[in-house]
């Protein structure tokens, strides 16, 4: 037994960590049910169930995770709070009060920000990382921002704005929005292409993604999805995008031709997705099944669907 013990003790901490040296762990905020499903990619199964020790409500909008899978940030709107939770012990860190109607939540590309979309306020609040003091509230120029994306390059912020039909884009550096870019209809989840200014972002009323050229401020072009485009996530070698779409699919495009190649059937309402950082599983939420779609990316085959919670509103992985 003793020889076996220091590898033991090294997949603990690992395990403490947040992910494996073979996998990393794909966190599920469960709206409706006040929990956060926790998968092991590994073997694509719950292996535990979060609550902030029963202390989340019942409206957990969103979450976002830092690079190293050590703490949570996640959006308990039926609270009004943002929560700080230590995903090894499932014990509250920190908590700041923000507000009724907060949706989006994103970590910027440093660690040091945490940028929330307050839906209902129409602004986006900005959060100091260690001290957990609010150091921002932007108003932005269009109504009902409701996902918040980092630039690669950290210095501006993007709100897809859903009643306006637009985007805001906000200056880290003067903490205000300097534009807006019109969209195709009801903007919901973006996502950049790495190291690249160009943007993808869900249009659900216009059933497509519209491609943005951020560097240039404009809409370049609308790619046809299925009905109801509403989540958007990039192949980590930039070659590829995915559109959940609400009417029960997942969209893949082709980058280098913006067209679309494959049409993959999952499950009820599918929102939000992640993918791993080889880029070889996707994950996608779907709302209204209960339950977790992993796409295998290579054969474009649903290899398995998970169970969660009640209503889960996303997927996120740490890179």
């Amino acid at each position: 037994m003793s020889v076996h013990l220091p590898r033991l003790l090294a997949a603990a901490l690992l395990l403490v960590a947040g992910t494996t040296a073979a996998a990393p762990l794909a966190w599920v905020p469960n709206q409706k049910s006040g929990s956060i499903s926790v998968i092991d990619t590994a073997t694509d199964t719950v292996v535990r169930t979060l609550t902030a020790g029963g202390a989340l409500g019942d409206r957990v909008q969103a979450l976002d995770v830092d690079a190293r899978g050590r703490t949570l940030y996640v959006v308990d709107a039926g609270h009004d709070q943002l929560v700080v939770l230590d995903p090894a012990t499932d014990q509250v860190r920190g908590k700041v009060a923000i507000g009724a109607d907060a949706e989006g939540v994103r970590l910027s590309p440093d660690d040091r920000t945490i940028a929330i979309c307050a839906e209902g306020q129409h602004q986006v609040l900005l959060v100091d990382a260690a001290t957990l003091a609010i150091s921002a509230r932007i108003k932005v120029r269009g109504r009902n921002p409701e996902h918040c994306e980092f630039s690669p390059d950290g210095k501006y912020l993007v709100t897809s704005n859903e009643g306006s039909n637009d985007l805001d884009v906000i200056d880290l550096a003067t903490r205000a929005s300097v534009g807006s870019i019109a969209t195709a209809g009801h903007p919901r989840g973006a996502a950049f292409l790495p190291r690249s200014s160009m943007l993808y972002v869900a249009q659900e009323s216009a059933n497509g993604v519209d491609l943005v050229d951020f560097d240039a401020r404009r809409k370049i072009a609308t790619i046809a999805t299925a009905d109801r485009a509403a989540g958007v996530t990039v192949a980590p070698d930039g070659k590829r995008v995915y559109v959940a779409n609400g009417s029960g699919s997942v969209t893949v495009i082709d980058v280098a031709s913006s067209a679309v190649i494959r049409e993959i059937a999952v499950g009820k309402r599918p929102w939000n997705m992640a993918i791993t950082p080889d880029g070889r599983k996707l994950y996608v939420a779907n709302g209204r099944s209960n339950s977790v779609s992993v796409i295998d990316t290579r054969s474009f085959k649903v290899m398995k669907e998970i169970a969660v919670g009640e209503l889960p509103w996303g997927v996120v992985i740490a890179p």
